[in-house]
């Protein structure tokens, strides 16, 4: 249950529908997800972060959108986001996540996850040839 009523396009004022019109605009759907509507208790921030979503996730970028989605999705395990997960799961599908990428992405999830809590538990030093600054030094 969501801490904050979810803003209906009924009681939602004019910025917020603003936003919300612009979500439907740009992605090609009338559906506004239960974030967003969350996230209408505060138009400012609901604008703010709808913003840097569109220019993050939707601009013209380096990384296509499916590898987007796909980093997301392993982010939001990370950060135990059962919403994101889900939501973004579904938008990679979406843009062609096939079920072999899906079942490869979570494999790749598990492992760094495991590497990453065994390098921490053992507190290993950063190898010198993995930082070009100079910035790190080994405790050895």
């Amino acid at each position: 249950m969501a801490t904050v009523p979810l803003i209906t396009d009924e009681m939602a004022g004019a910025e917020v529908l603003a936003v919300f019109d612009d979500i439907r605009a740009t992605r090609g759907t009338d559906f506004i997800n239960n974030f967003w509507r969350a996230l209408a208790h505060d138009p400012a921030q609901l604008r703010r972060t709808w913003e840097e979503v569109k220019q993050v996730m939707g601009a013209p970028g380096a990384l296509d959108p499916l590898t987007r989605e796909m980093i997301y999705i392993a982010v939001s395990t990370a950060n135990a986001c059962a919403y994101c997960v889900h939501s973004h799961t579904a938008a990679a599908r979406g843009k062609g996540m096939t079920d072999a990428q899906h079942a490869e992405l979570v494999s790749i999830i598990a492992l760094a996850g495991k590497t990453n809590h065994l390098a921490n538990a053992l507190q290993i030093p950063v190898d010198p040839e993995f930082d070009p600054s100079g910035s790190i030094r080994s405790t050895n």
